[in-house]
């Protein structure tokens, strides 16, 4: 009996993954946390917690808490700094053969610069790198970097100059329209989009008339979310013309089939991790398995191929 082996292979512009299941930022640590539950190199890559140019502690208790649909996160960006990052976490992930992408956030494109400036002499061991843009410009008001089609042009121009690593932007979905922050993205040089970040949510605790995050409101996602990224997904695929990755109440492999229907590449698994650690892996394999069952040679014909007509 033949047996069909599918090639789960796909191409983010010029880098080539093993398959199109990568991990979130802010999910999966470093990587290493989460090597005793995974086979790391069988998943399409890893994107690591975003790295600022000094350590951040994070936001204070409560950060996280469990909601109808999902769970509402305010970490804060707790990380270790660019400078603990290199000495302390790159010899583990340059020794995995997975893709690795290095998340990056700021407060100020400056702070942006000046951490793709400094990870520049290790570049040779990871793939490229995921920009943040849902972070507070503090030098326009607070104003969230990836809200506005100017700032995401303007930031992704600055960091095209100091980079030829591909550059993926990940795209807020608090905004009405994400197809112009996907344009400006392209048009300033971004190689690859990533969508979607989370949602702003609150959670109330009524006997104490508190809100239950320490940061008051914070990052919602989860299952209820995929409907809305897969809106956003469709929308961007009309409106540009670079991959994109799809992010959003990912849990199956049939979720990572909706997302590559409506246009997605690649996907991000998010809070997935959480509830159950090996999931990315299983869902590698149930991909393989879709895929021989359904006579799909090469996972790549999936992509963009939803049909709209009735």
């Amino acid at each position: 009996m033949f047996i069909l082996v599918p090639d789960l292979s796909i191409n983010l512009g010029k880098t080539k993954l093993d398959n199109p299941v990568l991990t979130a930022s802010g999910t999966f640590g470093y990587g290493e946390e989460f090597q005793e539950f995974v086979n790391l190199n069988r998943l399409g890559g890893i994107v690591t917690k975003s790295i600022t140019p000094r350590p951040r502690i994070g936001n204070p208790p409560h950060r996280l808490v469990e909601v109808p649909g999902g769970m509402l996160n305010a970490i804060g960006l707790a990380n270790v700094g660019v400078e603990k990052f290199i000495s302390e976490k790159m010899p583990f992930l340059s020794e995995l053969k997975c893709k690795v992408i290095v998340n990056v956030a700021g407060e100020s494109i400056n702070e942006y610069e000046s951490v793709i400036a400094r990870l520049a002499e290790v570049e040779d061991h990871f793939a490229g790198y995921e920009i943040n843009l849902s972070c507070p410009n503090v030098k326009e008001g607070g104003l969230t970097f990836g809200k506005d089609a100017g700032q995401v042009f303007k930031i992704t121009s600055a960091l095209r100059k100091l980079t030829d690593k591909m550059l993926i932007i990940k795209l807020t979905p608090n905004v009405s329209d994400i197809g112009e922050l996907g344009l400006a993205a392209q048009e300033a040089g971004g190689d690859v989009l990533s969508a979607i970040n989370t949602f702003v949510g609150l959670a109330v605790n009524v006997e104490k008339r508190r809100p239950v995050l320490g940061n008051i409101t914070g990052g919602f996602s989860g299952p209820a979310l995929k409907s809305l990224a897969l809106a956003k997904i469709w929308e961007l695929k009309n409106t540009v013309s670079i991959p994109i990755i799809g992010i959003g109440g990912i849990f199956t492999h049939k979720d990572v089939l909706e997302f590559m229907l409506v246009g997605a590449s690649a996907v991000q698994i998010g809070t997935a991790n959480f509830v159950e650690p090996d999931v990315s892996q299983k869902i590698v394999g149930d991909l393989e398995k879709y895929c021989s069952g359904h006579q799909i040679s090469q996972i790549t014909e999936l992509i963009g191929s939803l049909e709209t007509r009735f």
